[in-house]
């Protein structure tokens, strides 16, 4: 394989951010010793929290940096690494917040803890506080700790601060996003399409596209309208991303998507499918199965068809497509760099893909 070949690098990028953040945690953990094993134990848990992902905030960074010319890659990778652990703690703290003991279909921190604690003779009650308690606690170790990784970017001090602010801006967002997604969640109205998509871009698109790509600018020295577009960029291509998941989580593949296809029916998730799907004649008759707590796989099936002729998922679809298109419509305005194209493209690629 030669070195331009795109797998060869993205990989080279990769290994330097994993470079990083095994760094941060055998210091961690070594610093834990004195401290006892059960809090050696909580580091190894959080550590093996961030291993096994997509990396999609880090490569943000990366592709935005190295297509506007940045070459200190280790610097890149501690920028990309801060929002990698910024996305550890968030995932540990939804957890918490959805009450959920397994992600990726084993034990996440929260089910480690309450395990063993159930083991130990502890009951349900008891144990399941024990391990929200320790996934806190360990989401608040990952959040605080992004910020230290930003900080010891070895950055120049004005630019470091630049970005610790887009790093803070990022987090506002998520907490706001994730407190409009709490109140969606206890609210007996199916909230309009346009209110479900600000909610999913304040949660999860900020923090995942639009700071990484921009912290990546302007980490490179980019003009400030290079960064303004990249922001647009990643909030369409990041809100995209989240209507596509939310469509493969009633549609997808289990064995392809790693996630259940019944969980999100069952929970009675907003999304843009049941946003749309409510305001259709088929509503009466698909009400009563989205959110039923024991709903059979023949009734979520049920439920699929009618998303289906209803054009709920036709429409989230056409929403992801028009997204996607707009996100390619900035890259192509002329401020921005061939390079830069050539990095980002193939991310509207990816998203489209999914669809598939």
């Amino acid at each position: 394989m030669k070195r331009s070949d795109p797998v060869t690098i993205a990989e080279e990028r990769g290994a330097v951010v994993d470079a990083v953040l095994e760094r941060f945690f055998s210091l961690a953990k070594k610093r834990a010793e004195p401290l006892g094993e059960h809090y050696q134990h909580l580091w190894g848990l959080l550590e093996r929290n961030t291993q096994g992902g997509k990396r999609f905030r880090p490569r943000m960074v990366m592709a935005a940096y190295s297509g506007l010319g940045g070459t200190d890659l280790e610097a890149a990778a501690y920028v990309g690494a801060s929002f990698e652990l910024l996305h550890t703690a968030l995932i540990v703290h939804d957890d918490v917040i959805d009450r959920d003991f397994v992600r990726r279909g084993i034990p996440n921190i929260s089910g480690t803890y309450r395990d063993h604690a159930v083991d130990r003779g502890a009951s349900v009650e008891i144990a399941e506080h024990r391990g929200v308690s320790a996934a806190v606690i360990a989401g608040d170790l990952a959040l605080f700790n992004s910020y230290r990784l930003m900080e010891r970017s070895g950055v120049a001090a004005a630019m470091r601060d630049r970005l610790l602010e887009v790093l803070d801006e990022a987090m506002f967002a998520s907490a706001a996003g994730e407190l409009i997604d709490v109140d969606f969640s206890i609210d007996p109205h199916t909230p309009v399409v346009e209110d479900i998509l600000q909610m999913e871009r304040l949660k999860t698109a900020v923090y995942s596209f639009e700071a990484p790509l921009q912290a990546g600018a302007i980490l490179a020295g980019a003009s400030e309208q290079i960064v303004a577009t990249l922001g647009d960029f990643g909030r369409e291509i990041g809100i995209a991303y989240q209507i596509v998941d939310d469509v493969l989580g009633v549609f997808g593949e289990e064995s392809f998507t790693g996630k259940t296809t019944i969980g999100d029916l069952r929970e009675g998730k907003r999304t843009v499918l049941i946003s749309f799907a409510r305001a259709t004649p088929q509503w009466e008759e698909l009400r009563h199965l989205i959110g039923k707590h024991d709903l059979t796989e023949a009734e979520a099936q049920t439920a699929r068809d009618m998303l289906e002729e209803c054009g709920a998922r036709t429409f989230a679809d056409d929403l992801v497509r028009g997204c996607a298109q707009r996100a390619l419509d900035l890259l192509a305005e002329p401020h921005m760099p061939e390079a830069l194209r050539a990095e980002l493209h193939p991310v509207a690629a990816t998203v489209l893909e999914r669809m598939r």
